[in-house]
């Protein structure tokens, strides 16, 4: 496994695999790079890049739970990019990754290449932040990765009614260790106190300015037709905003489409398609 360190002394897990476009993949707030683990076997073509984020999955947890925030995490892909010697790259985000591609869109448009948001847009729902807020930082009350798997078969079928058993076994894998004394999280659990602290810190601050950073690069959104998290009205109004963007639409799908859908994949190619 390939490690590099941070300014602040964390060693931060990354893969880095396949010749071409540097695509790095930003994971969501709890995953980890094992989140792109669908879409990899489409992207061949890419120079795929893969972090797991300060606290999650391989990477150290941050002493500062303060630090599992979008600014910290945006300097972190920085310096990422700075150990690799490379000058610009792609960014493919899912949900959280999205804010941090945004937020360097913001900062250091000069190292983007092309963004691609999964699931995420400039305005959440607070419907869906409190749905986030039930699980984040908290063990599964399941025992073992078959329940695990059943229990989440049966939240996530409204949003995703057609994924089979299989995937949420291979979800719940991914993300929980199996332990004698049942499944643990992949992750720091004091992220949860590093979001309830920012969410009293006051108003949420106004991220169209971010978006509309992305103004000038090839970018596109994917949304879930189901998904708490992007609005339908937040997925019309960034299209409004940003005549350029590429949208699509997957049904059956919340938050997050797993990214191995083909209308994703016809997106992603698209986007990283206009890259000059």
């Amino acid at each position: 496994m390939a490690f590099f360190e941070t300014s602040d002394g964390l060693h931060l897990h990354y893969a880095d695999n396949g010749e071409g476009l540097p695509l790095l993949c930003l994971a969501g707030l709890t995953r980890d790079s094992r989140d792109f683990r669908y879409f990899a076997p489409h992207a061949s073509q890419y120079r795929l890049i893969t972090l797991d984020a300060r606290g999650r999955g391989h990477s150290d947890h941050d002493p500062e739970f303060m630090n599992y925030n979008v600014l910290r995490e945006t300097q972190d892909v920085l310096e990422l990019l700075d150990h690799l010697n490379l000058t610009r790259a792609a960014i493919l985000g899912t949900s959280r990754g999205g804010l941090v591609a945004m937020t360097l869109a913001a900062i250091a448009k000069d190292r983007l290449s092309a963004v691609i948001l999964n699931d995420l847009g400039p305005e959440i729902p607070p419907d869906g932040i409190a749905r986030i807020m039930e699980y984040v930082g908290r063990r599964p009350t399941a025992k073992n990765w078959e329940q695990a798997a059943e229990t989440l078969a049966t939240l996530m079928a409204p949003a995703f009614p057609d994924v089979s058993p299989a995937r949420w076994q291979q979800e719940v894998q991914a993300f929980y260790d199996q332990t004698p004394s049942g499944l643990a999280l992949r992750y720091d659990p004091r992220l949860r106190d590093a979001l309830l602290q920012q969410a009293e810190a006051g108003t949420p601050p106004d991220l169209w300015p971010l978006f509309l950073a992305l103004e000038g690069l090839p970018c596109g959104v994917i949304r879930g037709s189901n998904s708490d998290i992007l609005s339908p009205a937040t997925f019309s109004e960034m299209q409004r905003r940003l005549p350029t963007l590429q949208a699509v639409e997957i049904a059956n799908r919340g938050h997050v489409p797993f990214l191995d859908e083909p209308e994703a994949l016809a997106l992603v190619h698209s986007v990283l398609e206009q890259i000059q």
